[in-house]
Formats: C-alpha cells, structure tokens, sequence
C-alpha cells in the first residue's frame, strides 16, 4: 500500500516516524532567563560590528536560538515502537491506524519498528508524544539526547481524540529528567519565532526554526477527526517530528508538533501544524490519572446535519434556518435521549446541494443553534465544543423546533455510538 492524503497527512507512521503532542497540568516555574551573549568586537572590517556567543553568532537573532536549543535540548525525548506480529491486536491496531492517515505499510510477517518525538513535561519524568506514535504498539523504548542507552517506556494515558498520549520511562538516571517549562498559547502573535525540534526521518536531535504563520487554523486531529484549533508555522516539519516540542523565543513550549500540509509530496510543504500547548495543560492532570488508560470524551449522542452546508434553495424550501446542526437522529441511552432531544421523522427534503453524502434530510427534527450562548454557525462547531467538555459538565442547549426556542441541559457522559453507526 502506498496512499498519499492529498491535503492534511499526519507525519506519523511506524515506517517513517510520528508526529505529536499534547501534555502538562501544571506549568514549570522554571522561566528562560537567557544569559546576556557575550559581545565581541571585530576589528577586521567592520570596527562597529558585534557578534554575540563568543563571536561564533554574528546575529542576536542567531544568539537566542543556539541559546534556546542549548537549554531546551536535554528536555527532548527520541521514541521508538515495536508492533507485534501480523495477527497480533497491536498490528490489526497499527495498519488501521496506518491506513486513516494514509502511509504506506510494509509487507512481510515480522515485527515492524518505528520512530517518533517527545519530550519531557514535568520533574516526575512524564514525557508527551502523539497517540498514533505509541497506540497499538507492544514494545515502547525511550532514548534521551546525546545518549545511545535505552529505557523501557509505559503508557500512562492516552487522548485518541487529541491525538496525545503521556508515556514514562524506567530507570532514568538521577538528573536526566529536563522539563521544558510551559507558555501560554493565548498570548502568541502571528510572526513571532518558532523553533521545532526533533528526530525527522529519524535524524536524532534536529533544529528547524520559522515564524507562527497562523493562528486562525483549524484542522482534523485524533481518532475521530474533530476540527480543532492548531498553530500553523512554517518551521520544517516532517515524518519522525510528531510529538517533538515547538518552542518560542523564551524557550517556553508553545505547542506540539503533529501535521503537516503536504500537497502529495508526503514531506514538508512549509505548512505545519502544532497543538496548543494550553490545550496540553488542560489535558496533562487527566492523562496523569488515567491508569494507562484511555481518556474518555464526552459525546452527545446524535446525528445531525450541517444546515450552513446546504444551499438557500434548500433550506428557504424547508424553512430552516441559516445555520445549526438539524437533528436527524438520537441514539438510545445517549445523554441527548435522556433529555428529551428529538431527531427527524419526516418531513424528508431532497437536496439540491452539491456535495451532499446524502439525498435527503429529514427537517422536523430539534435544531441546536448554540452552546452555553456560543452560536453554531457550521457543523464542526457543535462537535468540537462537545469534546472541549469533560465527563460529567453540564452544558446548556439552545433548541429550535418549529420556530420556538427553548434552552435544554444536559449533562455529559460517556457514551460511544453504536459500531454500525
């Protein structure tokens, strides 16, 4: 098999290497404060001119990333996985895993191995890579920069829907434990520096930098291919980078590396795609506790349709609003049926709308137009503010029936849909 996604491809495979990120509860208090570079001047041909980090730097520029890289190298973490054999669960986990996100598998019964990024997030040794690195994989091993020793690595948790996963090396020697300290995403600008590093193409401890070139993507990320918020930088990214952090100008993580925009060449487009690193806060406490489980999402439990995706024609002919997710099924137990939500039953409108993956939608169905007062103007939006939810939150609906409003609350649960839905 060798199948190339023409736009977002995850660079991680166990063929190539992985992607990701995710991870921290608690941000470190230990702050960059980058020592003064030493100024030399010249006296060749430019008596003005300085150089900085003993002359070697002839840019501050270029001073603050050899200063940054020199801080933050030993926090980095190089994995590697071994699946079992062809019949094993972790294989059948892997080639699904493989085959999602469109690389090629190797043939053949033996185990296969792969590479991918981490790094360390706190003093207790907790490292965060991606979940498609080390999810299905029988063996993890762990080696640490400048060093060819080993170390047998555990699951600690996982968040497929994030695509993060903490994992945690045995027997690391007194003080190889670096964390890199935590920043804030929320307060990056587009044009500020990024520095990634990590093992591409398994190239230990390699050093790419660039600039934050967005700060307004989203895109699909983990199992479920939710759209959620990303950094976009145009620092090289590439298969064996997953996982690896991506660091500001302090040498504070500001995200972690995990998609790339290839275009069909598999490789670095100069579009890369990082997870916030306050979305890793956020999620490290849960991970820490999961047991070397899985962290559960909530889910609602409907089915919906996309109403901004349907053409005017469409919905004036329905009498449907401009935009919210049309209720077109509720599935038994689910926390959407405990409340009362009703799916469509009639009613079927057959759609004019190009694109469309079905003929047509049933229109008496219940309408969520917001969440807590944030309006769902397209249909990724309802989804991806369910899974910015934790078990047990309360959230209220805004539902639309019939031209009357009403306001519904529901508390979330775990709730996986049926296998054949």
């Amino acid at each position: 098999m060798n199948k190339n996604l023409s736009l977002l491809a995850l660079t991680g495979t166990l063929a190539l290497g992985g992607f990701v990120g995710y991870g921290l509860n608690e941000r470190s208090n230990a702050q960059v404060t980058p020592n003064s570079p030493t100024t030399v001047q010249t006296s060749v041909t430019n008596p003005s001119a300085t150089t900085y980090d003993n002359g070697r730097a002839r840019t501050e520029a270029e001073a603050n990333t050899v200063q940054v890289v020199k801080q933050r190298q030993n926090g980095l973490v190089y994995i590697s996985v071994t699946e079992g054999a062809d019949n094993s669960a972790e294989a059948q986990m892997r080639r699904r895993l493989q085959d999602q996100y469109g690389f090629p598998i190797p043939e053949g019964g033996e185990a296969r191995t792969g590479t991918g990024s981490g790094f360390f997030v706190n003093a207790a040794g907790d490292i965060i890579t991606n979940n498609h690195v080390v999810e299905g994989a029988s063996e993890i091993t762990i080696r640490l920069h400048g060093s060819k020793r080993t170390y047998k690595a555990k699951v600690v948790g996982r968040a497929p829907d994030f695509d993060l996963a903490l994992i945690r090396a045995e027997g690391l020697p007194a003080g190889a434990i670096q964390p890199i300290p935590l920043g804030d995403s929320a307060k990056l600008d587009v044009g500020l520096k990024a520095i990634a590093m990590g093992a591409p193409f398994g190239l230990d401890f390699s050093v790419s930098e660039g600039i934050i070139s967005s700060l307004e993507r989203t895109a699909p990320v983990g199992t479920r291919q939710v759209y959620q918020q990303v950094i976009q930088t145009d620092a090289a990214i590439n298969p064996g980078n997953s996982g690896g952090p991506l660091l500001n100008s302090a040498g504070d993580l500001i995200g972690v590396n995990t998609q790339i925009l290839t275009g069909g060449s598999g490789q670095s487009a100069g579009v890369g795609f990082a997870i916030p690193v306050n979305t890793v806060t956020k999620l490290l406490p849960q991970l820490q506790a999961a047991g070397g489980k899985v962290v559960q999402t909530p889910t609602l439990g409907v089915g919906f349709t996309d109403l901004s995706a349907l053409s005017d024609e469409d919905r004036q002919k329905a009498k449907l609003p401009a935009a919210g997710a049309l209720i077109q099924q509720v599935y038994p137990n689910s926390p959407a049926a405990a409340v009362g939500l009703k799916g469509g039953t009639g009613n079927s409108l057959s759609l004019n709308t190009p694109g469309q993956a079905t003929d047509s939608v049933y229109t008496d169905g219940d309408i969520i137009t917001a969440i807590d007062g944030q309006a769902i103007t397209e249909g990724e939006d309802l989804r991806r503010l369910i899974l910015g939810k934790r078990i047990g939150d309360s959230i209220k609906l805004t539902v639309q029936q019939g031209g009357k409003k009403r306001d519904v609350t529901v508390k979330l649960q775990a709730f996986t849909l049926p296998t054949d839905q």
